[in-house]
């Protein structure tokens, strides 16, 4: 699929498989979920721009790199918090926003609920975090509220999609490129994700 990275490590499917299995207690789904937040957090990254400088080793002076743009990631709340932790542990410096959207159960459309934005969108790399991309609408709905806010350079980072939330994406915002540990069969009746690992924020945060 277009603009899709299915990032696949052995290491990745390890922690995956703790997400999926239903009898992982919150502890160890908190970990991996750190884990493998952090991991595609590598991957999200690799085409920021640096910016060179000089600095001086014990030996000479060299050039050094850092960011040449901020990095700001926007966890879509409340499950998008999940892999938050793991991704700035891999680069400290993100700016981090939020972006509340949760979907109406009945007709599974977003409903913006609350917002919270950095400054620097417009010339930020900036990351849209949420674990399961299932019908695609709040993913859409997000990206489309930050581009009106500003931002320009957005890629969605999420654990798991569906064909369904991919199309969708694809279809609203074709330059926005997906950074996924796994594509899942389907959604069922329910607009829940197959296989799946149930509601990651439930599980997450112990609220099941």
């Amino acid at each position: 699929m277009n603009k899709v990275l299915v990032v696949e490590h052995p290491v990745l499917q390890t922690y995956l498989t703790v997400l999926r299995n239903k009898e992982t207690k919150t502890a160890p789904f908190r970990k991996a979920m750190a884990s493998i937040g952090n991991i595609l957090a590598y991957h999200a990254l690799a085409d920021l721009p640096l910016q060179s400088f000089e600095i001086e080793t014990p030996i000479q002076k060299t050039n050094g790199y850092c960011p040449a743009r901020d990095v700001i990631v926007i966890p879509i709340l409340r499950a998008g918090l999940s892999l938050v932790d793991g991704i700035i542990n891999f680069i400290p410096d993100a700016k981090v926003g939020h972006v509340g959207v949760y979907r109406n159960e009945e007709t599974h459309e977003p409903v913006n609920y609350y917002d919270n934005l950095p400054p620097g969108l417009a010339n930020g790399y900036t990351l849209v975090v949420d674990p399961m991309l299932a019908t695609g609408g709040s993913g859409s709905h997000a990206l489309s509220y930050l581009k009106k806010a500003g931002a320009t350079d957005i890629h969605f980072v999420c654990l798991i999609a569906a064909p369904e939330g991919i199309e969708r994406l694809h279809n609203d915002h074709p330059d926005v490129p997906i950074i996924t540990a796994a594509i899942d069969e389907k959604l069922n009746s329910q607009a829940f994700i197959i296989p799946g690992l149930g509601d990651a924020g439930d599980r997450y945060f112990g609220t099941l």
